[in-house]
């Protein structure tokens, strides 16, 4: 029970990553109807801007509690602020003047900008792994070990990561429920041109959901970083397939969708890789994902999509 009760946080805790990330593929396509094949290299970029400001800061576990959750906090604004500047770059170089072209058009440049900055990053980084020490150590106990056997918990990190997710989970669904942004964007889902008519700035709302996605990428890319502890310029790549799966399985355009997907994802992984071993994991989950598309082609909470006539 104990070694299950462990997997399944390391299952969450992971899912949370990959729901964070999808996010920002989920909002993108709500509102342009596009992929934004850069943003897994936009996860990237924010957890390589987080390492350098953790470097520069001189950050480690041996600071006071207070203090380090406050560096963390400011490290955290950082790296999303700069991250928001280069989703708002791919919008504004990759995204804005196709926006009225043939729909492979935008596709093919935001691969192109994926390139541009995997290779940005490993000329400025090199191609060798980054590693960082533990900065966020400790945890609680949820099952006490006892002869011989080992227990289960929750370390602060892991904790961190779930709450932090949580938490923005809940932000950006009030945002876009409740707010003049939110109805801005839903208006721009639903018909550009309408919503244009009616007073709604429709380059506005399709930058500020790029940087939102961005910033998102940013807080999912320190997460990562500070919980696995080394990074390189192909994690974007990676993380990114992940992710995009995960919103295409919760539903894509449906923000809880990605939040699913990212857990069930994460879920199969992590079961799979423990119970029949890590070799095919990726399989398993790219099988269940083709499983759901084939008898539920919306995902798990998307709308079956009505064609305009």
């Amino acid at each position: 029970m104990a070694h299950f009760i462990e997997q399944l946080v390391n299952a969450v805790t992971l899912g949370a990553i990959y729901g964070l990330i999808a996010i920002g593929y989920t909002m993108v396509y709500g509102i342009i109807g596009m992929v934004n094949f850069a943003h897994g290299d936009v996860f990237m970029v924010g957890s390589f801007i987080a390492l350098l400001f953790i470097l520069l800061l001189g950050l480690s576990g041996s600071m006071p509690m207070m203090l380090l959750i406050l560096a963390l906090a400011a490290v955290l604004l950082l790296a999303m602020a700069l991250t928001a500047v280069w989703g708002w770059t791919i919008e504004r170089i990759a995204y804005r003047p196709l926006r009225g072209s043939f729909r492979l058009a935008p596709l093919i440049s935001a691969i192109g900008m994926s390139i541009v900055l995997a290779n940005l990053v490993q000329i400025l980084q090199g191609a060798n792994v980054k590693p960082l020490q533990p900065i966020v150590t400790g945890g609680i106990t949820l099952i006490a070990g006892e002869e011989g056997r080992s227990g289960a918990g929750i370390s602060n990190i892991q904790l961190l990561i779930i709450v932090t997710t949580l938490t923005l989970m809940g932000l950006f669904t009030w945002i876009v429920k409740a707010t003049p942004l939110g109805r801005a964007q839903r208006a721009v889902e639903q018909d550009r041109t309408m919503a244009a008519l009616t007073g709604v700035d429709v380059d506005r709302t399709v930058a500020i959901t790029f940087v939102i996605g961005a910033a998102l990428a940013a807080v999912a890319g320190m997460m990562f970083l500070l919980y696995y502890g080394v990074i390189d310029f192909y994690i974007g790549f990676v993380a990114g397939i992940k992710a995009f799966t995960a919103a295409v399985l919760g539903g894509i355009g449906s923000l809880p969708g990605a939040m699913l997907g990212g857990l069930v994802i994460a879920l199969v992984e992590t079961f799979w890789a423990d119970w029949v071993g890590s070799a095919y994991k990726d399989v398993a989950a790219f099988s269940i994902l083709a499983i759901i598309l084939i008898f539920m082609p919306q995902g798990l909470l998307g709308r079956p999509e009505v064609e305009k006539v």
